[in-house]
């Protein structure tokens, strides 16, 4: 498995890059950083892009996909509670912030428990409302990507459209029952472990 991260630098916003050795298949996970550095890494792992999967819809995490669309067709994936999100510049925030302007519509709309192959890979969908409706997590194995559902330290706001704090720790509990040692790559920041949150977080404390 490859796991390659692109750091925005004006939002500190993480996009990933996953991809399966055996079949050269990759996902870019929440593009909303510099398109040159995601297509470098694509192109030095000798990468096809499959998927475009947003963990959820705000500007700062899908403001590359158009471009990545045009240029490779991958399949853009949500869950369906984003549409309203994805197809709104003001709901999904775009129109706020610096970056440009973004509207569009998921390719494939997808639901808890579903399951992506990527290769040899399963992606496993997990529903975490609370930053947004349709916010969710991808689990591969024992890696989590979990947008801006958990942080290292700390968890997404739930100020925004669509926000709602009592289904954010909702969502939580249902992180905290996976492994210890299950690796998170958040939205922002650096990795962590579900276990060193569930020690160390304030917020997986409170659940």
């Amino acid at each position: 498995m490859i796991i390659e991260k692109v750091v925005d630098r004006f939002m500190d916003e993480n996009t990933y890059i996953l991809g399966d050795e055996k079949t050269k298949k990759c996902a870019v996970i929440d593009p909303g950083g510099s398109i040159i550095d995601i297509f470098n890494i694509i192109k030095q792992h000798g990468l096809t892009v499959e998927y475009i999967i947003l963990t959820h819809g705000h500007g700062d995490h899908i403001c590359r996909v158009p471009e990545i669309k045009s240029k490779t067709n991958a399949k853009i994936v949500a869950h369906v509670n984003e549409e309203e999100v994805l197809i709104d510049r003001n709901k999904n925030l775009s129109a706020q912030l610096p970056g440009p302007l973004v509207e569009f519509d998921a390719d494939e709309y997808v639901q808890e428990g579903d399951v992506i192959e990527l290769g040899s890979l399963k992606l496993k969908v997990i529903h975490t409302p609370g930053h947004t409706k349709g916010g969710m997590c991808i689990k591969v194995g024992e890696h989590i990507f979990t947008g801006d559902t958990l942080f290292a330290g700390s968890i997404g706001r739930t100020d925004f459209y669509g926000g709602d704090y009592k289904q954010m720790m909702k969502s939580l509990r249902k992180l905290a029952k996976y492994d210890d040692n299950a690796v998170i790559y958040p939205g922002h920041g650096p990795t962590s472990t579900i276990g060193v949150e569930k020690r160390m977080n304030p917020y997986m404390q409170q659940i």
